[in-house]
């Protein structure tokens, strides 16, 4: 219906098929952070299409094989799955992933 009444834009990025989790306004910088499979899209708020910022932050190879080998899935399990999207200051934003079963945080300058 939303489409049909031409009242939202669809995100053109996700043809991936990556899983979308996590969300974070950054009303300030009029962007929104999405969380997906090994990705964090940084999205226009007026249109989510333009000036689309990503950043791949796939799992190690080493930890996706032991994944692997450990019996869990190649695609639906064994990615780096952004769970956490935190503000930690002004300029940072604190993130976390699953890593394929072993877990990375860093920080992303949103500058």
């Amino acid at each position: 219906d939303l489409l049909l009444s031409n009242s939202c834009i669809p995100f053109l990025g996700s043809t991936e098929g990556l899983d979308f989790r996590n969300l974070l306004l950054d009303e300030e910088r009029g962007r929104l952070l999405v969380g997906a499979k090994d990705h964090i899209f940084l999205l226009n708020l007026v249109d989510v299409n333009k000036n689309v910022k990503k950043i791949y932050w796939p799992a190690a190879k080493e930890k996706v094989e032991l994944c692997k080998l450990a019996g869990k899935d190649a695609h639906t399990e064994c990615a780096n799955f952004i769970r956490v999207l935190q503000p930690y200051n002004r300029t940072h934003v604190y993130v976390c992933g699953t890593g394929a079963f072993h877990p990375l945080c860093g920080y992303i300058e949103l500058g």
